[in-house]
Formats: structure tokens, C-alpha cells, sequence
């Protein structure tokens, strides 16, 4: 397969990238301690993967109460923004795009990793759910711990978490990304104001549709007022309910949720899609639909293959593909699909979170 569509270059609404692969967003937890402060080595991992015509950052949390693994950086200390600056430096080298995925986990999370009690939208703990500490364990390995109830959240934390996000952006800026994706997916903070299963509140970010969806919105439009909308995208997830996230009533919500999106006019919509073999796939009404109500940049991320993405963008239904562990073992992950080359697998699973140095990081070999 010749993947034209792939490989062709792309300018939608000031987003112009050298071609349609885009690097997921994934957790590595290798900042510095103690701090969360980005470094070399993960300036070295990104700018290894800048054939990618845009990058989206790992998770990174807009405060310390936003934290919810051990290890993941953070955009809201100085130190913080100035260790970004040595990652966009080495992307922008290498002529690529790179957006910072602003993140709040909400509920999951426990006082074992950031020493504070979780706070959601309402008091009711995600039930089989667990985020990771490191606890010295001889061969590095993070040790899983279960989520702690939380703390229903006042109207004042509610206040406090969007200028949070206000102020992640501002950061991000400085610290030299081209713009910044809100995390509004994956049983986060954002998303559990969305589910009826995990906001029970019966004030005006809670009941209806219209107001689940009211913290999206009011992040969103926080963050367009600071950077402007066309450095502003936002990750959903409608077809993923791991982390305790079962709600019939998601997609007419999500929905609702894209077209106060589309009035606000973010750059995209990124879809976080199941990344399981067996996941089932995204009916075309919805990928229909969506496209009808978004005028802008869709973007589909989710264990897809190279046939199946240019599938999706030679019927128009998105406009970027994602792609995540092949990324992650193939810092070239474009030119080994253009050559039909064999990918590299992963060489240690105990290596993908943690460990605080290059092995299963940055020592993923390129093709000779």
C-alpha cells in the first residue's frame, strides 16, 4: 500500500505539518526528582521521534493535586517550564510540531503519590483502579496501589482547577510548545465531570448533559482566552469506560460536548480510541456525525494500523491518524512504514514506566 494519504503534507486552520503520522500521548514517568521536572533524557526520546509531523506530549499535570502517577512531569513551577524548553528545542530542530496534553487525574489517584487526598466531582472512588508509586524495588519496577475516595470538589477547587489549566497553558507557551491539547479523555478529571456514573452532583456542573459538559467548556474557553483557540485541541474518549466509566449516556453527551467545541473553535478534536486487538470498532454513523458537527482537525488515535489510518483519511473522516507503542519501539516509525520494514517490539514491559534511565527509552534502535 502506497499510503499517499499518510505521507502528504497538512495545513487545516494554521495547523501546517509535514505529514499526517502523529505521536499519542504517552506516560513514561522519567522526570527528574524531586520536582517533576522534564530533562535530557526525555529531550533525547522526543527529538528521536520527530518524523512524526506533530508530537503530543506525555501527560502533564497542570498542579500537584492534578497528579496521579509517580514521575510524570508537571508545566506549573518554573523549573518545570525550563526543562520543557530543552524537549521543543530539540523537536523544533528536528522539524516537527509539539503540543503539551494538560492534565488533571481528578479521582485517581492517592496521597501515596502526591501526598493529598484526590478530589472529583463527586465522592465516589473508581472502583478497581490503581495508578503506580515507585518504592525502591531492586530491578526499578513501579509497585501498583488502589485510588483513594476522594473528595467531592467545591465550587472554589472548581474555580482553582480552571485557572490551573489557564495557567498550564500560559506555561506551555513559554516553554516553547506550538500549542496545547486539554485531557478531557481516559476516566480523568474532565471526563469524570462528563459520565452521569461518576458526577452524581445536583449543582450546575452536574444532571443534565448540558451541565456535565460546563468544566470542559469553561477549561476550554480559559484556555482559548490565553493562547488563542488555534494553539488549543482537546482529547475525548467516547468508547473507553476502563477506570470505572460505564455511562449510556457518553456519546449524546460527547456530542453535545463537540458542538460547544466547535463554537469555541479549538484547533481539534482528538478521539482516544480502545487500543485493544479485540476492541470493537467506532460505528461510521458516529465518525459521520462527528465530522458533520466539527468543521476542524479530527484526529483518531487507538492501535491502528498504517491500512487502516489512511483508510480513515482517504474517506475524509479524519484528517490525522495517532499512533502510540509503535512510536515508542521505533523512534522512525514513518520510514519503516514507507520502506514495509520490520518494527521493533518491546524488550522489557518493566521498562515502559519508569526506571529513571534510557533502557526501553531511548535505546530503541533506527534502521541502519
Amino acid at each position: 500500500m502506497a499510503f499517499k494519504k499518510l505521507y502528504q503534507t497538512y495545513n487545516k486552520n494554521g495547523l501546517t505539518l509535514k505529514n499526517r503520522f502523529l505521536m499519542a500521548p504517552m506516560t513514561r514517568s522519567r522526570s527528574s526528582q524531586p520536582g517533576d521536572i522534564p530533562n535530557e533524557l526525555m529531550a533525547e526520546y522526543y527529538g528521536q521521534r520527530a518524523s512524526a509531523g506533530i508530537i503530543i506530549s506525555e501527560a502533564t499535570q497542570v498542579s500537584l493535586q492534578g497528579k496521579g502517577y509517580a514521575k510524570t512531569p508537571g508545566i506549573y513551577t518554573q523549573e518545570q517550564i525550563e526543562g520543557w524548553k530543552l524537549i521543543t528545542d530539540e523537536v523544533h530542530k528536528k522539524g516537527s510540531k509539539i503540543f503539551l496534553q494538560l492534565w488533571h487525574v481528578g479521582r485517581v489517584s492517592s496521597s501515596k503519590v502526591n501526598g493529598l487526598q484526590p478530589i472529583a466531582p463527586s465522592k465516589k472512588a473508581a472502583k478497581d483502579t490503581n495508578v503506580y508509586i515507585f518504592n525502591g524495588a531492586p530491578n526499578g519496577d513501579a509497585t501498583f496501589v488502589t485510588v483513594e475516595e476522594p473528595r467531592a470538589m467545591t465550587k472554589a477547587d472548581i474555580n482553582q482547577v480552571i485557572e490551573e489549566f489557564k495557567t498550564g497553558a500560559k506555561n506551555a507557551i513559554e516553554a516553547g510548545f506550538d500549542g496545547v491539547e486539554i485531557h478531557g479523555a481516559n476516566g480523568y478529571l474532565i471526563d469524570q465531570f462528563l459520565r452521569s456514573n461518576s458526577n452524581q452532583r445536583i449543582d450546575e456542573y452536574g444532571g443534565t448533559k448540558e451541565n456535565r459538559i460546563r468544566l470542559l467548556t469553561e477549561i476550554t474557553q480559559a484556555v482559548t482566552q490565553e493562547i488563542g483557540s488555534e494553539k488549543t485541541g482537546v482529547r475525548l474518549s467516547p468508547f473507553i469506560s476502563f477506570k470505572d466509566m460505564n455511562d449510556p449516556e457518553i456519546l449524546d453527551t460527547i456530542m453535545i460536548a463537540t458542538q460547544e467545541l466547535e463554537k469555541i473553535g479549538v484547533t481539534y478534536l482528538h478521539l482516544c480510541e480502545a487500543d485493544w486487538d479485540d476492541a470493537s470498532e467506532i460505528p461510521i454513523n458516529f465518525r459521520e456525525n462527528l465530522r458533520k458537527t466539527f468543521s476542524k482537525t479530527i484526529i483518531a488515535t487507538g492501535n491502528k494500523t498504517p491500512e487502516q489510518g489512511e483508510d480513515l483519511l482517504e474517506k475524509g473522516l479524519v484528517d490525522l491518524i495517532g499512533f502510540g507503542r509503535n512510536f515508542l519501539t521505533n523512534p522512525d516509525y514513518p520510514k519503516r512504514v514507507k520502506l514495509s520494514a520490520t518494527l521493533n517490539k518491546i524488550s522489557d514491559t518493566h521498562t515502559l514506566f519508569g526506571g529513571g534511565d534510557a533502557r526501553g527509552y531511548t535505546d530503541y534502535p533506527f534502521l541502519k
